[in-house]
């Protein structure tokens, strides 16, 4: 199983971030940050990961991003940061 997929920018993935924008989850200056969780969603990520605190992984926008993807017709997606992902290896 691979560990990363590389995955292309659709049309699917474009409207699902102006949709973010559009609901306010973030500032249409953060746009990519937007394009990261609209991406991972519309290709059925369980998860993603990210060190972005202040647009992604914030407890804040996390529910604003899963309201948009449900009424969008998409599942509700997991957004976390590396170290709640970090396997104990010990």
């Amino acid at each position: 199983m691979p560990y990363v997929e590389l995955v292309s920018v659709t049309p699917e993935a474009t409207n699902l971030q102006r949709a973010y924008l559009n609901a306010g989850v973030v500032t249409p200056k953060c746009d990519l940050d937007a394009l990261h969780v609209a991406i991972a969603t519309v290709s059925k990520c369980d998860i993603t990961v990210s060190w972005n605190f202040r647009h992604i992984v914030n407890y804040r926008r996390i529910p604003m991003y899963n309201r948009v993807n449900l009424a969008s017709g998409y599942k509700a997606i997991g957004i976390y940061s590396p170290l709640e992902v970090i396997g104990d290896e010990g």
